[in-house]
């Protein structure tokens, strides 16, 4: 019999003076956020919110995809994953975001490419940041190996 897990992810917000607001989460340190240099009166210095959507869902792929090849014994050398969130006038004349793309680069070794693209698709699917949003999110991912590494040669 499976347990059901629940979780929740609390954040306080306050300020909203001066185009900056400062996030708040239980033991973690204060990030100041403010509207992004491309809106009236952005500042290029600190976070935007769009900056961490984008942020959260690279990162989520990227600790996703550590997990699933963990579990997959899929060896990851190298990980490099570059989000880009596009924002635009959508089709309801709102501006919003209508994809955000990832450009993944990844280090396994000789023999396992095909394994570390089945779970590069997998993370994909079932990232918990980017299965929440209305907007595809792209995946462009680049594999490259290594020599594999022979337990008889390792000190």
């Amino acid at each position: 019999m499976s347990m059901l897990k629940d979780f929740r992810f609390k954040v306080e917000v306050i300020g909203g003076t001066e185009r900056a607001v400062t996030a708040i989460a239980e033991g973690k340190p204060r990030l100041k956020v403010v509207t992004p240099p491309e809106f009236s009166g952005g500042l290029p210095s600190r976070w935007s919110p769009e900056d961490m959507l984008v942020g959260a869902v690279a990162s989520c792929y990227a600790l996703t995809l550590t997990a699933v090849a963990e579990r997959r014994a899929v060896p990851l050398r190298e990980l490099t994953v570059v989000g880009a969130g596009h924002v635009t006038r959508r089709a309801d004349r709102r501006f919003g975001f209508v994809v955000i793309e990832l450009s993944v680069e990844l280090t396994t070794e000789e023999g396992c490419e095909q394994t570390a693209r089945d779970a590069a698709e997998k993370a994909k699917s079932v990232c918990i940041v980017s299965n929440a949003l209305e907007v595809p999110v792209e995946l462009e991912l680049d594999v490259r190996t290594i020599p594999a590494m022979h337990p008889a040669f390792v000190s």
